[in-house]
């Protein structure tokens, strides 16, 4: 395999690999020779892909930001009406590539690498701003002045169910039931919130 085609696809390996290893572990405290071991390839190989840890981990989380963007994208693009795109994004924060056990506990370690990773820090801002923005683009039209505070609101659920889900003694098993309670926690406050109309 010529070098130029194998550094997409090796890079690729160390990313999912690192995004499962962090899956096992349950936090940063892995070694890149156990992510290179879980990517097959050698340790040395993946410091020249990404120069340092914690750029490995700054790139899984890009990856899981994008999958996740690319989900809420296309639940938006197929949804009718402002309540029918706020569901799509909430049934798309816990989407079955999202919200599995591994990405859950990426997402409370990217948290933590937030406090000080400057890079990982700005890759929350945008997931953040992006959140809130689609949320009060929708919300607006639904709950008038109060749109700040329903987006808020929302966003702190979903963050908070993921933290619950990534801190559960038992870990979070894949299966649709749990996604499908996640969404349905939300959405009942979306609907209670909604039921209070407007302006007020």
């Amino acid at each position: 395999m010529a070098r130029i085609a194998a550094e997409p696809i090796r890079r690729a390996a160390i990313v999912k690999a690192t995004i499962l290893e962090i899956g096992r572990t349950g936090s940063l405290e892995v070694t890149v020779a156990q992510i290179a071991a879980r990517a097959g390839m050698s340790s040395a190989l993946a410091h020249h892909y990404f120069g340092s840890k914690e750029a490995i981990f700054v790139a899984a989380m890009r990856h899981v930001l994008t999958v996740f963007g690319a989900e809420v994208r296309g639940a938006l693009a197929a949804a009718a009406g402002p309540k029918g795109r706020i569901e799509a994004l909430v049934r798309a924060s816990f989407g079955p590539t999202s919200f599995r056990r591994e990405v859950v506990a990426a997402w409370l370690n990217f948290y933590v690498l937030a406090q000080a990773e400057p890079k990982a820090r700005r890759l929350l801002q945008i997931y953040r701003q992006r959140l809130r923005s689609n949320l009060l683009h929708d919300l607006r039209p639904l709950v008038g002045a109060r749109a700040e505070a329903v987006a808020e609101r929302l966003g702190a659920l979903i963050d908070g169910v993921y933290l619950r889900a990534a801190l559960a003694p038992s870990g979070l098993s894949a299966a649709i039931p749990d996604r499908a309670s996640a969404t349905a926690l939300v959405l009942d406050f979306l609907a209670r919130e909604l039921r209070q109309g407007g302006d007020q």
